[in-house]
């Protein structure tokens, strides 16, 4: 058996589960009496974006904007696409957002929004609250990022800066809603995804605060400002559960990693390889995570009186990770080189972890593979895996050995795919 080929092709199956361009024509509603808007945000946006054109009635008024990431265009001929900065909102993304807002808040009753959400949308749809410049939600944002928060917690401070996410696209709009979301979170929860524009959001200024606190964070001191006062009662919250706003609103997952994880179990199941699905709302450091499915990797090769290889270990959802070094690389990679160390050239274990948009961290690659023979390869050239780990530097190391997974956009995002095959 190729491992390797068997690896990728599962990779490639779990995405394809994903993709808009299937997904989103089955959700779509009808036509209303007036027109309707098209906006989103997120990388998955202009794949949407596309499907809705490709499959909208020819005679219905249709218009729009959504904002994905850079190398993430798809041509369209109604709704227009912008690129925007990501993970760290820009210029581009604060215009597109500017002008979100605008077209929402001139729809009627008789109008349509229909709105296409994904992962990368917090950052996309950056449109600060008055008092906050983008350059200090970037600077919150770039702290946030590097000190292991996670998505959720992450999203909480945002929701609670943005003037268009947290829920108050919604509020700004007259016209029906529905947000099609094409989930990135572990859990599902639409407030979390883009941070929830259309989304009743739980959470409140006071948790905000509690987020920079739990990380020691050196936020910005507007933004300090800003939030203190949205606790103290100066700001308006968000708009929270129950509200009216959302009485004709709709927020509808159509992907999720969930989906993912069981379409590729059925492409192993038919190659007579047992999958087991470790869920797909992993979370938590990456490196420590590796650890547990290295030994649990190990149980069903060594002893195998219970499950009997060859079997597929399958997971989903975002790890974190703790940025101490200077190095290069992702969560997916992270985890692989941790996996690494710990199985320490355990023979006939194979194993991929890849990001679903491609894209692991900040970095070119999906992810990487790790063969029984990786770390005896890195040995001969001259490469310590554990240094280049406390370094963070798990993207140099597997470029060394030629094992980064390199995709490029796959125009999806339902997070993270692991899979650790025993034979």
């Amino acid at each position: 058996m190729n491992a390797r080929g068997v690896l990728l092709e599962s990779f490639a199956v779990a995405v394809k589960a994903a993709d808009p361009l299937h997904i989103a024509p089955q959700h779509l509603p009808k036509p209303p009496k007036g027109r309707t808007l098209v906006v989103g945000a997120g990388k998955a946006a202009a794949a949407m974006a596309q499907a809705v054109e490709n499959n909208w009635p020819s005679d219905a008024q249709l218009d729009g904007l959504v904002v994905t990431r850079y190398g993430h265009r798809l041509p369209t001929h109604k709704i227009k696409v912008v690129e925007a900065g990501h993970p760290l909102p820009d210029n581009h993304g604060e215009q597109a957002s500017h002008a979100i807002l605008a077209m929402v808040r001139a729809l009627t009753a008789d109008d349509l929004l229909l709105c296409l959400f994904s992962g990368g949308g917090s950052s996309l749809l950056a449109l600060p609250v008055d008092g906050i410049s983008l350059q200090e939600l970037r600077e919150v944002t770039r702290q946030l990022l590097r000190c292991g928060a996670s998505i959720q917690e992450i999203n909480t401070v945002r929701k609670h800066l943005s003037a268009i996410q947290g829920g108050r696209l919604a509020a700004a709009c007259k016209a029906p809603a529905l947000a099609l979301i094409v989930s990135d979170v572990t859990g599902d929860a639409a407030t979390h995804i883009a941070s929830g524009p259309c989304a009743p959001d739980p959470t409140t200024f006071a948790d905000a605060l509690a987020v920079l606190d739990r990380y020691d964070l050196d936020a910005p001191p507007a933004i300090q400002q800003m939030l203190c006062a949205g606790r103290d009662g100066i700001v308006h919250e968000t708009p929270k559960p129950g509200s009216a706003i959302f009485a004709q609103v709709e927020n509808r997952i159509i992907a999720s990693a969930h989906v993912s994880l069981v379409a590729a179990a059925h492409y192993f199941q038919h190659l007579g390889i047992t999958p087991l699905i470790l869920g797909d709302t992993v979370t938590g450091e990456a490196r420590e995570i590796a650890k547990s499915y290295a030994a649990f990797a190990r149980e069903i090769h060594c002893h195998p009186n219970g499950l009997k290889a060859p079997v597929v270990l399958l997971s989903g959802g975002e790890t974190t990770v703790t940025i101490k070094g200077n190095g290069r690389g992702g969560r997916n990679t992270e985890f692989l080189l941790s996996l690494l160390i710990e199985l320490d050239g355990l023979e006939e274990v194979f194993a991929l972890a890849c990001d679903t948009d491609g894209l692991d961290g900040s970095e070119n690659n999906a992810g990487a593979l790790i063969t029984p023979d990786s770390l005896a390869r890195a040995e001969k050239l001259g490469l310590n895996a554990a240094a280049f780990l406390g370094n963070n530097d798990a993207y140099t190391f597997f470029q060394q050995l030629n094992d980064l997974v390199i995709t490029g956009a796959t125009y999806t995002n339902v997070n993270d795919y692991r899979a650790i095959l025993i034979l």
